[in-house]
């Protein structure tokens, strides 16, 4: 093969894979993910397993409204892990907003730790910073989720409040 084949076959090869590389680099649409159709709506655990033999537990409320999730938790402690102007009697409130994804039979949840009104929380006190929690899916029905934490292995049992429809919105 001479030089000038060679030259123009490279050419095209280059030419081919950058192609390819732009067609899998695309840019995704700026809109929002549908999330998964059986997770939308907002969903409490309502209480504990063995919340009275426990040093410390917390109850969680998700909202799943297309692939975004927030979450509210409430945790209960006997013992003081924080700063005495934090403690609040053993009780307090958390909350994080993020998105989350299906894969198989485990829930991925990549969310911020913010306010109550879910603008981030950079200070203050209890947890700051990323909400990164893996939940095996153990069972499921319309109105009912258990999930096990891939961290500790309690069980979360969520009941469904209210059905959400998904409507993707424009980020």
């Amino acid at each position: 093969m001479s030089r000038p084949q060679l030259g123009l076959r490279l050419c095209y090869i280059f030419l081919f894979i950058l192609s390819v590389l732009q067609l899998a680099c695309s840019p995704r649409p700026n809109i929002q993910g549908k999330g998964e159709e059986f997770m939308q709506g907002v969903w409490n655990e309502d209480s504990v397993a063995y919340s009275h033999k426990l040093s410390n537990y917390t109850q969680h409320h998700f909202k799943f409204t297309c692939d975004s999730v927030y979450i509210d938790m409430v945790t209960h402690s006997k013992v003081n892990l924080y700063e005495d102007s934090c403690y609040n009697n053993g009780i307090w409130q958390e909350h994080a907003k993020g998105v989350y994804v299906v894969r198989g039979d485990t829930l991925f949840v990549g969310a911020t730790f913010t306010h109550a009104n879910y603008k981030q929380k950079i200070s203050g006190c209890y947890r700051i910073g990323r909400y990164e929690k893996n939940f095996l899916i153990n069972k499921k029905s319309a109105d009912t989720l258990f999930l096990e934490s891939l961290s500790d292995q309690r069980e979360i049992k969520l009941t469904l409040k209210e059905k959400i429809t998904c409507v993707p919105k424009e980020l």
